[in-house]
């Protein structure tokens, strides 16, 4: 999770600071969760109609930009609403889990865009949307059996959104340069960034799969000496 690294950083420089000034605005942190989940609507639907159009290099493909765009402001506002509540003294548990529910379509509605605009196969997309789920429900789950939310890995959230819209701005600064579709081995920089996807999101599936199973053995072997130890 390399993005995780620069999180303390990014949140004192920008996010902090643009909190704030929302927080003068008066605009509620469950207000930009469900602003952010509608750019990630938007998103999803202008993968769609640029891909739709994107190798035939028809104008259509500035929608490459625009769903980029969306993406951009889809994953600052997922970071501004959690910023919000907390300086605001507010964060609880009903926030957080908007929160996830919110993520969790955002990430469907993006992936099945690029997936439908065919920008990849359907079924590496079924691979990635899987991956992205899973690791997902694996850093909650740990926390729901007592052991600590764990976001561990080498591809979290902020990490597949990076590597989205770097793909995306590669995609449409590759026509505008050189007025044709970029493809290696018939493949975009968006279809290889879906690959990277699928790949790397089934990695830190099993890194946390693994990082949960150890703790829970612990766990029970914690146990069972305290119980040899009563008994």
């Amino acid at each position: 999770m390399a993005a995780n690294s620069l999180r303390p950083y990014v949140t004192e420089t920008i996010v902090d600071p643009v909190a704030k000034i929302f927080i003068k605005i008066g605009i509620s942190p469950n207000t930009l969760s469900i602003i952010s989940c509608l750019f990630s609507i938007f998103a999803g639907v202008f993968y769609y109609l640029a891909g739709d159009n994107y190798f035939r290099l028809d104008a259509s493909y500035y929608f490459l930009l625009v769903a980029a765009i969306c993406v951009l402001i889809n994953s600052g506002l997922d970071a501004l609403d959690g910023a919000v509540a907390r300086l605001r003294g507010i964060a609880g548990k009903k926030g957080d889990f908007l929160d996830h529910v919110i993520d969790r379509y955002a990430d469907v509605f993006i992936i099945s865009g690029i997936v439908f605009g065919g920008f990849c196969s359907w079924w590496i997309g079924i691979i990635a949307l899987a991956g992205v789920l899973l690791t997902s429900y694996l850093g909650t789950q740990a926390q729901a059996m007592d052991i600590g939310r764990y976001y561990g890995g080498i591809m979290g959230r902020a990490d597949r959104l990076i590597i989205i819209l770097a793909s995306s701005f590669a995609d449409f600064a590759y026509i505008a340069w050189y007025d044709t579709a970029a493809s290696f081995w018939g493949v975009s920089f968006l279809g290889w960034a879906m690959i990277i996807i699928a790949v790397g999101s089934h990695i830190t599936a099993f890194q946390r799969i693994y990082h949960i199973w150890k703790k829970l053995d612990r766990e029970d072997k914690d146990e069972k000496s305290r119980r040899e130890a009563e008994g």
